[in-house]
């Protein structure tokens, strides 16, 4: 894109901080609803959001999210999962949940009976 055609002033309501490359630090409320809250309906009812698979959350991303706060917290959790950004919730997750140890439950060594 010519200069001439740039935006002028693309960054006149963007604070200094982030302007300058800081990091923005995440809502710790919103993480705590996506982890605490269950998807009320649909295919995924009674899943904690935190539990959605990203191809759900693809599907909302297209077809449109519910309003209000649930859509909210979908599309957070969608630009999370989206950017690899997954390690924002693993202090959010139950540690005794098989699916988030960090050793493979099937890793056996002679001698382990």
């Amino acid at each position: 894109m010519p200069p001439e055609d740039a935006p002028k002033n693309a960054t006149k309501d963007v604070p200094g901080e982030a302007r300058t490359g800081a990091l923005l630090e995440p809502d710790p409320e919103i993480l705590i609803q996506i982890a605490r809250m269950k998807m009320p309906f649909g295919r995924y009812a009674g899943t904690r959001l935190i539990d959605l698979p990203e191809p759900y959350l693809v599907w909302f991303q297209n077809k449109g999210y519910p309003r209000g706060r649930l859509g909210e917290l979908l599309e957070t959790l969608y630009v999370i999962k989206a950017n690899g950004l997954e390690a924002l919730l693993a202090p959010m997750r139950d540690p005794s949940d098989p699916r988030y140890r960090e050793t493979d439950p099937r890793d056996f060594r002679e001698g382990d009976r």
